[in-house]
């Protein structure tokens, strides 16, 4: 039994030596550097959509005009210089300026004053060192009242001019 114990030893220690680790003919190229991390898909409206342009403008996408005036006044003015500044911001975003006029007034002398308020909002625009060729205006008189009923503040909520993006 002896013989058997040493025997079995001796097979194991041969065994084990036939199995030394060999060096590689060629060593396995480094680890990769680890990949960033993804970016995070932004959050709210794309920049340059009316979506993102009436976020940013906080209600200055609107002027508003007196009874029969297409005139820009002070605040007409900053309300007009912060939509220039996001236009100029995004160069891609084109914009149409919609004219209102509030009820009262035939509808053909309602549409020559909406677009006379566009055209107004337009060029204020424009002297501002928006092109142009990015702005056009619609007339829509009185067909499309914000605010509803026949007193002096429905009327001033509808005469207005509309500055909306589109692509």
């Amino acid at each position: 039994m002896r013989y058997l114990v040493t025997g079995v030893t001796m097979a194991a220690a041969i065994a084990l030596a036939g199995c030394a680790k060999k060096a590689p003919e060629e060593l396995p190229p480094p680890p990769a550097a680890p990949a960033p991390a993804p970016t995070p898909a932004p959050t709210g409206p794309q920049p340059g959509t009316q979506a993102h342009f009436s976020q940013a403008m906080m209600g200055q996408d609107v002027i508003y005009f007196d009874t029969d005036k297409y005139d820009i006044d002070a605040e007409d003015q900053a309300a007009l210089r912060q939509q220039a500044q996001y236009l100029l911001q995004y160069p891609s975003a084109n914009a149409t300026v919609a004219g209102h006029a509030d009820e009262r007034g035939t509808r053909d002398y309602n549409l020559a004053l909406g677009e006379r308020r566009a055209t107004a909002a337009k060029n204020y625009l424009v002297s501002l060192g928006v092109p142009s060729t990015r702005l056009s205006t619609i007339s829509y008189g009185k067909e499309r009242p914000v605010a509803t009923g026949s007193n002096p503040q429905a009327w001033a909520k509808n005469r207005r001019a509309v500055t909306v993006v589109v692509n």
